[in-house]
């Protein structure tokens, strides 16, 4: 089931210029299974179409604080108690004052007042407005109060003035309303991933590799962000961005990740080993380009150091060691060689997925692992998303962290 399934997201819109993104992040919430109620200030209203939102949210928006069609229901008090999110999108320099001064002039700030689930605020106005001390204090007094700020993106604006100000991108207010919802079981720790393949040089436009896109990595790094953890992710070559809040450190050789590892050890308490890291290098690096004309070319390779058993043995010396989570990528007899590398490796976990599968492996959007852990539990988890599938991972590190606590 996705994360987001039955989500109850109350989303209050006011009255700014980006107001018609949000339709956008209305028809994505509902795509990912969340139940959307819209509430609109009056400015709101002259910008995009109550019966716009009502249609794309599949529910009655909602507008003033007596034109309830049914009072007896007293909304701003039952719009709050009934949902699990309060999203503010666009917040505009007058709403934040609202805020900010506890005022309850309209059905917005209101339900505010009155709610006791998380607030998420996306602020979204003319630079020379966002960055003026009143509403930076204004911003500074919510943030005391608890309320979420999504910082806003710099940018040119409708004004034709640029800088900071534009509504964030979908992705990075996603991002922020995961970590809202989702259990904050890592809110100590210091998780350390690997994700991507790497690539062992054999001339300046020739390399060894695999067909890793870190995909699964990146979503173990992104949903331990929402979970409240400090993360630090070391990726070989990928097209991803780094998720939002998360150190990115990237490398490209198995060997300059091995380097990287052991420079981040100290600070970590957990460490993911997702990266599909190169068994082997070549055993000469060419200086330039090797050039056509023989029939044959015989090449020698020589291992690679194998960073995750070389944790298992860092890990032998010491009690207080990162608890130590690896992968197996197999294509045959998949809970065996996952078994003997959970053993072999001296791992605490273990996530073994199947690379030969039409939907799971490099490059899929989705995943079906088995995860065992080193007092002998074996959790088969369906076919899910990657992001989804990362969130069971974590939700058995956080298992295993119990046990061992």
């Amino acid at each position: 089931m996705p994360f987001l399934t039955d989500k109850k997201i109350l989303l209050g819109i006011t009255g700014s210029i980006a107001a018609y993104k949000v339709a956008d992040w209305v028809r994505a919430l509902r795509r990912e299974g969340c139940q959307v109620t819209v509430v609109m200030t009056e400015s709101a209203c002259r910008f995009i179409s109550p019966l716009t939102m009502a249609a794309l949210s599949g529910n009655p928006v909602h507008t003033g604080m007596f034109t309830a069609e049914a009072p007896e229901t007293i909304p701003h008090i039952n719009l709050a108690r009934d949902h699990d999110l309060l999203v503010i999108a666009p917040a505009s320099a007058q709403t934040i004052g609202r805020l900010a001064h506890g005022l309850a002039d309209n059905l917005l700030a209101t339900i505010a007042l009155a709610s006791s689930v998380p607030v998420l605020v996306c602020p979204a106005m003319n630079s020379v407005m966002f960055q003026h001390p009143a509403t930076q204090a204004n911003l500074a007094t919510i943030r005391s109060y608890g309320y979420r700020v999504v910082e806003p993106d710099c940018g040119k604006m409708a004004c034709d003035e640029e800088g900071p100000g534009r509504l964030t991108e979908w992705e990075k207010a996603r991002q922020a309303i995961l970590t809202a919802i989702a259990p904050q079981n890592l809110g100590n720790e210091n998780v350390l991933i690997t994700a991507g393949p790497t690539r062992e040089a054999f001339d300046p436009v020739r390399f060894l590799s695999n067909p890793s896109t870190g995909k699964m990595g990146y979503a173990l790094a992104a949903t331990a962000k929402q979970r409240g953890a400090t993360v630090t992710l070391i990726s070989g070559p990928t097209t991803f961005a780094p998720p939002p809040g998360v150190q990115c450190i990237q490398v490209s050789s198995a060997a300059e990740m091995q380097v990287e590892v052991m420079n981040c050890l100290k600070a970590a308490t957990i460490i993911v080993k997702a990266a599909a890291v190169s068994d082997y290098r070549f055993a000469e690096t060419q200086p330039h380009k090797v050039k056509k004309g023989q029939t044959a070319l015989s090449l020698e390779l020589v291992a690679n150091p194998d960073i995750l058993k070389e944790l298992g043995k860092l890990k032998e010396k010491s009690p207080d060691f990162p608890l130590l989570v690896g992968f197996a990528a197999e294509s045959r007899d998949h809970l065996e060689e996952g078994k003997r590398k959970l053993k072999e490796k001296n791992l605490d976990l273990i996530v073994i997925n199947d690379i030969g599968g039409t939907e799971t492996g490099f490059g899929t959007e989705t995943n079906k692992v088995t995860i065992l852990d080193s007092n002998g539990s074996q959790e088969d988890v369906p076919l899910l998303s990657k992001e989804e599938t990362a969130h069971r991972i974590w939700d058995a590190v956080g298992r295993v962290l119990a046990s061992k606590r």
